[in-house]
Parts: C-alpha cells; sequence; structure tokens
C-alpha cells in the first residue's frame, strides 16, 4: 500500500492536489472549511521538519509539501484539513523549517523546507524564543495563519549578521529590519553565535 492510498490521507492528498493550478504551489482556503472532526491520524512533523507516517518518514518530498497547503492551526492543535474531514496530526515544534534567508532590498525573504516563500514584515514576524532547557535561542518565522517555521541554525546566523543596534525602552537590542518592521533577535549583553 502506498503512502497516498493510506486510510485518511487518500482525501487530504486529493485536496490538496485539487488547490494546485497549473503545476503552481496553490493554497486552499483551509481557513474556510468547517469539516467535520474525523478523530486523529498517525502523522508526526518532528522538530527537524520531517514528516512521519505510522512512524516511518515519508519519502516523497512532493507528498510534504501537498499535506503542507491543508495544515491548519486550531485551538486544539494542528490538523490536516479538507472540505470534508479534519484530522489532528502531532507537530513536536514548528511544522515548517526556514532553510534560507536572502536580502531583497527592505525585505527579508525566507525559504521553507516545504517551499512556500515568505517575506518577513508586519504580517510575518519574527520572534526569538530561549529554550528554557539549554539558554539557546529558538527563533520563528510566521508563515501563514498561526503556523510557523523553526530558523533553521545556519540561517539564523546569517540574522546575526544582519543584525544591528537599536535602541528601545528597554534597552539596546540587536535585530533586523525588513518591510519596514523591526526583530529584535538578542539583547544588547547576549551573544549572537
Amino acid at each position: 500500500m502506498t503512502e497516498a492510498s493510506k486510510p485518511g490521507l487518500e482525501g487530504v492528498a486529493q485536496a490538496a492536489q485539487n488547490a494546485q493550478v497549473g503545476g503552481a504551489r496553490g493554497l486552499p482556503p483551509v481557513h474556510l472549511w468547517n469539516p467535520p472532526h474525523c478523530g486523529e491520524i498517525d502523522i508526526r512533523i518532528r522538530k527537524d521538519g520531517v514528516w512521519f507516517h505510522e512512524g516511518a518518514p515519508i519519502g516523497r518530498e512532493a507528498l510534504v509539501r501537498l499535506f503542507s497547503t491543508v495544515l491548519r492551526l486550531d485551538p486544539d492543535g494542528y490538523h490536516l484539513v479538507t472540505p470534508v474531514e479534519k484530522l489532528r496530526i502531532t507537530v513536536e515544534d514548528a511544522p515548517f523549517i526556514a532553510t534560507r534567508v536572502d536580502r531583497r532590498g527592505e525585505a527579508l525573504v525566507f525559504e521553507t523546507n516545504v517551499g512556500d516563500v515568505v517575506e518577513a514584515g508586519p504580517e510575518h514576524g519574527v520572534r526569538v524564543q530561549i529554550d528554557p532547557d539549554t539558554g539557546e535561542p529558538r527563533p520563528y518565522l510566521h508563515v501563514r495563519r498561526g503556523l510557523e517555521a523553526l530558523i533553521a541554525r545556519p540561517v539564523f546566523y546569517e540574522l546575526a549578521e544582519m543584525a544591528a543596534p537599536t535602541a528601545t525602552a528597554r534597552g539596546e537590542v540587536w535585530g533586523v529590519r525588513s518591510n519596514g518592521a523591526f526583530f529584535p533577535i538578542a539583547t544588547a549583553g547576549a551573544a549572537l553565535e
């Protein structure tokens, strides 16, 4: 049995494929769909961005990209959503990984592991959370409708190289600017490496 023919996956894959227009990456209006909750499906997105189904990695990148287009974050968790069903999945951290950043004029343009291209700005913020266990920074990018991408360490190092100090009400912070917005990535005394 192939990944796309396993129970529950076929409808999700078909809905995502229907969103593709002329071969382009389309995003279906999952925020407008209100299907009944059909339970859970054994899909887990690991911290490193690898998608698993029934304990095995989903090896087809195209299938993962398709599923990412019908992913939605609801108050009760992450779901794959179609017009007729809603299936809860497990996400260990953020569902996506920001694997690249480029400066294009006034914009920082990120690319994710599932093919999203996102310009940071007022609608797509960058935030840094400190891991309480390790004290390490965990940077995130808002991709769409509450879904975030963990910014990969090499990409975060690139942001650190672009960072400049800015005075704020809480003191000097290091950060980056994109599309008119400032995103703090470290306080003045914090190491960026």
